[in-house]
């Protein structure tokens, strides 16, 4: 059998007691050798004894009469400031580092029980990331106090499964606290995912400022908001989220909107406005399109991020407001910068941690996740659920993953589009023909009333979003050049230009009208189109 070594500090308050009646007293250091299943073999007695070497002999002798067996070792720690974290981890690891540890030969432990709340915080940490090489031990007192039951212990070992499962709820947890920054849409595109992971750490660890970068409609707004939501779950905000668009500021009423004023401090200023500014106090201000802020209220925001103080318009008297902020922009920040129009030092105060959203055209896999949250949100929001027929489905997501889907308004081109096949959905269903009236209601938005790809028009939309983009991507170019050339042979010809180079003879026409015939076409159908 290993021989059992208990460390522990001095119960200043808990181990006190002196005369007869101490033994009446639960004190659990002297506990340790009291109980029957738990062989003290050695105790490491750590306490100041220059201020408590008269209790710490009353305890080392009392454990020696309750558990002769025992050889019990006082060692001499100073601390200057039990409640200094620093000062009592130093002091503890030098403790460690230079104690004779023999795993080989003993069991460790160390009592947690006695000490401040500090010391125990630093033995968890130790033990923890494995500088001690042991388990935690922690004592209670029996329910009545007669001097005769030692109470109980529990030996807390990092490594058991239960305490796995606790590290298990953390990782839930921040699993939770990523799925709120997506708003619950299980997202696939890696990057963006990744981006998320970081995002959720610094939401909950910094209050510095956070820049969001990305064109319009990708999410920036929502995901400001998520992050508010978050932290006020934590308990880190207990004020307001307070938005903005600074492109909808413009003269003397921006300073107003952002800062506040006095009453009289212009013609109209009939009393005294708080400012967004000093409504974010505590909370979180998100200031979208930050780029279109004019140079005075970009001086003043920073003297506001910097100080969290600043002057009201006509005031002389500046106020106090402590927010986060959150800015977002579709301007390349560091381009304005040097254009004159955004301010360096604001620029650089707010790229400390700087996320560009990417459109969702740059997520592709992610639009199927999107377009089902977009059709929970509706029938949600409207009481009636909603679904696409499987044709439909197919349809859609075929048009919404193909190149010919430019998603230019983002997020609120696909939930607009969402909308409108819900509201004219009959019983619910979302059909073919509903799907193909609004990709052609898409295409109008996006490249014109009159747009209609080559493809779309000689194969059908349905047929042509059956075919992969490669194929399409294709068959488009050969096209575009059967169109614009006068005979087969010198669409072949220049299509084949570097293959025939190469060959002694080539037929190109005949290669020509072979590409064309797998897709159901000939010549003279593509030059009448």
């Amino acid at each position: 059998m290993k021989r059992q070594v208990v460390i522990g500090m001095l119960g200043t308050q808990l181990d006190a007691a002196s005369g007869a009646g101490r033994w009446e007293k639960w004190r659990p250091t002297v506990s340790l050798g009291m109980h029957e299943d738990f062989l003290l073999d050695r105790m490491e007695l750590l306490a100041d004894e220059r201020r408590f070497a008269r209790l710490a002999g009353q305890v080392a002798a009392d454990l020696a009469q309750v558990s002769p067996e025992s050889d019990i070792r006082r060692h001499d720690l100073y601390l200057s400031d039990p409640w200094d974290f620093e000062a009592v981890y130093g002091v503890l690891d030098d403790f460690v580092r230079g104690y004779d540890f023999r795993p080989d030969e003993e069991d460790y432990y160390v009592h947690i029980t006695t000490g401040t709340h500090v010391s125990q915080i630093c033995w968890f940490l130790l033990a923890e990331s494995r500088l001690f090489p042991g388990r935690l031990l922690q004592t209670a007192p029996p329910r009545k106090q007669d001097g005769r039951s030692p109470g109980s212990f529990a030996i807390i070992d990092l490594d058991l499964s239960r305490y796995d499962r606790i590290a298990q709820r953390f990782a839930e947890q921040r699993l939770h606290d990523r799925d709120l920054l997506k708003s619950g849409i299980a997202t696939r595109n890696p990057a963006f995912n990744r981006m998320i992971e970081q995002i959720e750490t610094v939401a909950t660890r910094s209050k510095s400022p956070m820049l969001l970068m990305g064109p319009t409609g990708a999410g920036k707004s929502q995901l400001a908001r998520r992050v508010f939501d978050l932290k006020k779950q934590k308990h880190q905000l207990p004020g307001r989220f307070v938005e903005v668009n600074c492109a909808t500021l413009r003269g003397d009423g921006a300073m107003s909107t952002l800062f506040g004023h006095i009453k009289g401090a212009y013609t109209g200023a009939s009393a005294d406005r708080a400012g967004l500014l000093r409504s974010a106090h505590q909370g979180l201000l998100f200031l979208d399109e930050i780029g279109e802020l004019g140079l005075d209220e970009q001086a003043m925001l920073l003297r506001a991020l910097e100080e969290k103080r600043f002057l009201p318009v006509g005031g002389d008297k500046e106020v106090e407001s402590d927010f986060q902020l959150i800015a977002g922009t579709n301007r390349d920040l560091q381009a304005s910068v040097l254009d004159g129009r955004f301010r360096e030092d604001l620029l650089a105060r707010l790229n400390l941690w700087t996320y560009r959203l990417p459109g969702l055209a740059e997520r592709a896999e992610d639009i199927e996740p999107n377009l089902e949250f977009e059709l929970e949100r509706h029938s949600r929001e409207n009481h009636q659920r909603v679904t696409f027929n499987r044709e439909a489905r197919a349809r859609y997501l075929a048009f919404a993953l193909s190149g010919e889907a430019s998603w230019s308004g983002n997020f609120r081109d696909l939930g607009a589009s969402v909308m409108r096949l819900a509201t004219l959905a009959e019983g619910g269903r979302i059909r073919a023909d509903l799907v193909e009236e609004e990709i052609g209601r898409l295409r109008a938005q996006w490249h014109g009333a009159q747009a209609v790809s080559a493809l779309d028009e000689l194969l059908g939309a349905h047929a042509a979003a059956q075919l992969d983009r490669f194929d399409r991507v294709q068959l488009d170019d050969v096209l575009t050049v059967c169109r614009r050339s006068k005979s087969l042979s010198q669409a072949g010809r220049e299509l084949f230009a570097i293959s025939r180079a190469n060959k002694a003879s080539s037929n190109d026409a005949d290669r020509l009208r072979k590409y064309l015939a797998r897709f159901g076409l000939d010549w003279e159908r593509v030059r009448a189109g």
